[in-house]
């Protein structure tokens, strides 16, 4: 596998980071990392709830779901405003070439991605569970409105009878 490159980016100028500079992407890696996994877990409670039909379970899942979601984005935006400011990109290769000589940085960055594709699976499978309860639920609503509009009528002996053509209840 050829290793990528990172170039500089037109318009930027390439700036070395210093140590302290590459010890914060190293922290925002780990803490990256460390909220994909409490993602990653609150996305297999999701599915339980999914699975189990537990919509009050949902909403606070959810609920929580957003907040998490809301803190990795904030760590996410962070890490692409610092990897940006040394000139060179803010993908894959970029942050590659900047935590070369950081082994653990770098084995954080490969646990992100890893992690990210993870929850990226999962988020897709739970919303596969929504759409299928949205759809059982729309069933059953039409199934309840047509009822409503044309009630099901059945004689002495079990069978169905069409309605209509009788006399309303309370007319003579």
């Amino acid at each position: 596998m050829e290793k990528s490159v990172s170039t500089p980016v037109a318009g930027t100028i390439m700036h070395t980071p210093n140590p302290q500079e590459l010890q914060r992407i190293s922290l925002l890696l780990e803490a990256e990392s460390s909220q994909l996994k409490k993602f990653l877990d609150l996305l297999e409670r999701e599915e339980t709830v999914l699975v189990s039909g537990d919509t009050d379970g949902l909403l606070l899942i959810t609920k929580e779901k957003n907040e998490r979601y809301r803190q990795l984005q904030h760590l996410h935006d962070d890490r692409s405003m610092l990897v940006g400011r040394f000139g060179r990109g803010k993908d894959d290769a970029a942050i590659r070439v900047l935590c070369a000589k950081m082994p653990k940085a770098l084995a954080q960055w490969d646990e992100v991605l890893s992690l990210a594709a993870c929850a990226r699976e999962r988020n897709h499978i739970n919303g596969q569970l929504i759409t299928k309860h949205m759809q059982h639920n729309q069933g059953a609503l039409s199934v309840l409105l047509a009822a409503a509009d044309h009630p099901q009528l059945y004689d002495a002996g079990g069978h169905s009878r069409p309605s209509g053509g009788g006399r309303m209840l309370g007319s003579a």
